[in-house]
């Protein structure tokens, strides 16, 4: 599923919670410890010759993020 994929469903949201999500993430994103994070998860994801390793660290990364914020 691409970006702008049809049926995305956090298009659903009104604007304004879409805006929240988007700049919540993106400090995530911005973050050091995401970051040292994501590179760590590439490291070892290299190391076991998983495929995609930058699209699958940065994923993970980000819901580890987004879980740790949740708790």
């Amino acid at each position: 599923m691409g970006v702008g994929s049809v049926g995305n469903p956090l298009l659903k949201l009104p604007e304004e919670q879409i805006k929240e999500c988007t700049e919540h993430i993106a400090v995530i994103c911005l973050s050091c410890e995401f970051k040292r994070l994501q590179q760590e998860l590439e490291r070892i994801y290299r190391e076991a010759k998983m495929d995609n390793v930058s699209i699958a660290a940065f994923s993970d990364a980000l819901l580890a993020f987004l879980a740790q914020n949740e708790g």
